[in-house]
């Protein structure tokens, strides 16, 4: 104090300086820690948190791969060995009631053997196991399987089925030839399904590069390069249709419209929503336009395929990604019997 009677001399007061700032860093440094500490504890408890987190995750893994291995092998065995038994039935003398009821089970069998496959599609596109298998196909020959595949449904139903191939469109191309096929069926099904009268098309043509803009949907920006062309891919039907404020979310898995006649119909279940991860996967867009209710719709997708110029060539491979790998899956369409 500047009253004291103490003189205070330079050195006396260097010193307390000197202790001052000393202190001052001792406190600082006693922060730093207690924060530091502090900081350690939160990072303990975080881990701990985090592995609890991993061991969960690791459980809800093994649990689904315990799920689609039983769906995989134990459901879809059992499940095929129905469909053959039942179409082997049919074939016997039965009355107009016995046929009426293996029909009915025959039917409902496929529907679960396609939910089956649905299921595990979708799994293995969510975890990104599922990959695609590239090499040659017949692109005509594609769409014609199709079409002879979905006309006994569509006959019974009187509904007129057409299909158009453009002039341009190549006899080969190189992709996944499966996948393709899966599309297409899913999408004409779908039509014909929603359809009760009038018709539907199927129109396949090549997207030409000045013509790409005008396709384009905002989110999607095709990239042009040599040994590559879009198939473009319409299928139109005068069925129920769909509301314009209802088409996005049909893309959904188990998607309900909100209002219109397809909801009598049972919905789009997945078929829609693994369409959209098929076409994503193969570098494309896929859409669906509809004025309304009872005005029909039309679904249309590009995809890129690689252009075959030796069809006799079965080393033909496009140039993939490294993440594209090759996948060979039992969920093969082309070979079912329709009913």
């Amino acid at each position: 104090p500047t009253e004291s009677a103490r003189k205070w001399r330079d050195h006396e007061l260097e010193l307390v300086e000197v202790v001052a700032d000393q202190v001052a860093v001792a406190l600082s440094h006693a922060a730093i820690l207690e924060e530091s500490m502090r900081a350690r504890d939160q990072l303990l408890d975080q881990n701990v948190a985090l592995n609890l987190a991993r061991q969960e995750a690791e459980k809800a893994i093994h649990a689904r791969n315990d799920f689609l291995s039983v769906m995989n092998h134990e459901m879809r065995t059992p499940m095929h060995a129905i469909i053959a038994l039942c179409s082997l039935l049919l074939e016997t003398e039965l009355t107009p009631e016995q046929r009426v009821m293996i029909e009915t089970v025959l039917k409902s069998s496929n529907l679960l053997a396609t939910l089956i496959n649905d299921v595990l599609d979708l799994s293995r596109l969510e975890d990104g196991s599922l990959e695609l298998d590239f090499g040659m196909f017949d692109l005509h020959g594609i769409f014609k399987e199709a079409i002879n595949l979905i006309k006994p449904i569509a006959s019974i139903k009187k509904l007129s089925m057409t299909m158009i191939l453009a002039p341009d469109l190549p006899m080969y191309a190189v992709g996944d030839e499966k996948r393709l096929m899966q599309t297409i069926l899913n999408i004409v099904g779908n039509a014909v399904k929603f359809t009760k009268e009038g018709y539907v098309s199927i129109i396949a043509s090549v997207a030409k590069p000045e013509s790409l803009r005008d396709w384009r949907r905002p989110e999607f920006y095709p990239v042009s390069s040599q040994g590559h062309f879009y198939l473009r891919v319409q299928v139109k039907d005068s069925g129920c249709g769909v509301l314009p404020q209802d088409i996005p979310i049909l893309f959904t898995k188990f998607a309900q419209p909100r209002s219109g006649s397809s909801q009598n119909s049972g919905g789009a279940g997945l078929g829609l929503a693994i369409c959209k991860r098929f076409v994503n996967l193969m570098g494309g867009h896929i859409w669906l336009e509809s004025e309304g209710v009872n005005k029909g719709s039309t679904a249309t997708f590009l995809i890129r395929l690689g252009i075959c110029n030796n069809p006799n060539d079965a080393l033909i491979r496009p140039q993939v990604s490294s993440r594209v790998r090759a996948y060979h899956g039992s969920a093969e369409l082309s070979g079912q019997k329709p009913i």
